[in-house]
């Protein structure tokens, strides 16, 4: 059964950046999506950034150019996110997900379509 960790979240200050990242253990994967949803306070969780095992990669459309998501796949298979110039909006939990399929899985991640969440990781923006 596949297992996903993230690490990374902390209290950040407005304008500040975050490395959030998330492992995935318990099975080997050649073919492989990783994304990262987020839910606020109060609010649906929403998708904010998916890559694939082959590079391609889509991110929420407000969020382009200030977070970089990119993946490692050696002795582990690892997901990144890079957040900049974070907004009080960005503060929320941040989950992981991974999709076992490759290119396709980014759309099954962005519907939301799932096969492993992380327990998610807290990330605060305060003035």
């Amino acid at each position: 059964q596949v297992q996903l960790v993230e690490s990374g979240g902390k209290l950040v200050q407005v304008g500040g950046s975050l490395r959030l990242s998330c492992a995935a253990s318990g099975r080997t994967f050649n073919s492989y999506a990783m994304g990262w949803f987020r839910q606020a306070p109060g609010k649906e969780r929403e998708f904010v950034a998916a890559i694939s095992s082959g590079g391609s990669s889509y991110y929420k459309d407000s969020l382009r150019g200030r977070f970089t998501i990119s993946t490692r796949n050696d002795a582990e298979t690892t997901v990144y996110l890079e957040m900049t110039n974070l907004k009080h909006e960005d503060t929320g939990v941040y989950y992981c997900a991974l999709s076992q399929f490759g290119d396709y899985g980014l759309d099954l991640l962005q519907r939301g379509t799932v096969d492993a969440w992380g327990q998610g990781t807290q990330v605060t923006v305060s003035s």
